[in-house]
């Protein structure tokens, strides 16, 4: 068992606290792709209430936003770290990087996580500069929710959306989101030590299908909302 000292130091050490703090982001997009898949719903108002909910949670949202906060922080740290050491030491890749008479599964997304990391950290700044702390009730933006008063997120979100150039950024931006859950989530295990050699491919095309299931479910979003296929905003 590695001690904290150990995991905040050493090479090991900190692809494990990579991969638990990858796993713990993969988990999240999930959990919000599951709530922005409401946008989908014929009636604005399912967003909308799903919204009112987890501002409603109050203290609770914001433990589980720090908590997140430092999870994403905790990851680009550590990878940055990994990145720094790789290039001063040039330490070995990982134990199932390349074997005799199978195909290595590292390629152009692997290579290029720094950069595909990069945008997505870009993006994730503007998404939530956009939408956190975007126009609210004061500025029109408001719902009648069950009597009570709420923020009309989903009418900001759509009108958004209406823009090409915002819902090319998305899409764009998806893009990178799949071909950096790909590797990651697949790598993850491997830093984990839960992974042996025949579990290399099943669990390289897992992490494909999760991969693609993520950035198609984001990227379908703005392009549903693009040509308004049911959208309700009036």
């Amino acid at each position: 068992m590695l001690s904290f000292k150990q995991a905040l130091t050493s090479s090991i050490g900190r692809k494990v606290l990579m991969g638990l703090s990858g796993l713990g982001l993969v988990g999240f997009v999930i959990t919000h792709l599951a709530g922005n898949l409401t946008l989908l719903a014929p009636d604005s108002i399912v967003f909308n209430t799903y919204a009112k909910k987890l501002h409603d949670l109050g203290p609770l949202l914001e433990v589980a936003e720090i908590g997140l906060a430092f999870i994403f922080i905790l990851h680009v740290v550590t990878a940055i770290q990994l990145k720094i050491n790789h290039k001063t030491a040039r330490p070995k890749g990982y134990a199932f990087q390349k074997s005799k008479g199978s195909p290595s599964f590292y390629g152009l997304a692997s290579n290029n996580m720094a950069i595909s990391g990069s945008i997505l950290l870009v993006f994730l700044i503007l998404h939530i500069w956009h939408f956190k702390f975007g126009p609210g009730m004061e500025a029109g933006y408001a719902v009648d929710i069950k009597g009570e008063q709420s923020r009309d997120l989903y009418r900001l979100v759509a009108e958004s959306f209406k823009n090409p150039m915002i819902v090319g950024l998305y899409v764009f931006a998806m893009l990178f989101l799949g071909a950096h859950l790909r590797h990651g989530f697949w790598s993850a295990f491997q830093s984990l030590g839960a992974m042996n050699p025949r579990m290399t491919k099943p669990a390289y095309f897992l992490a494909l299908l999760v991969a693609a299931a993520l950035s198609v479910g984001f990227l379908l979003i703005p392009i549903f909302l693009y040509f308004n296929l049911g959208g309700c905003l009036k």
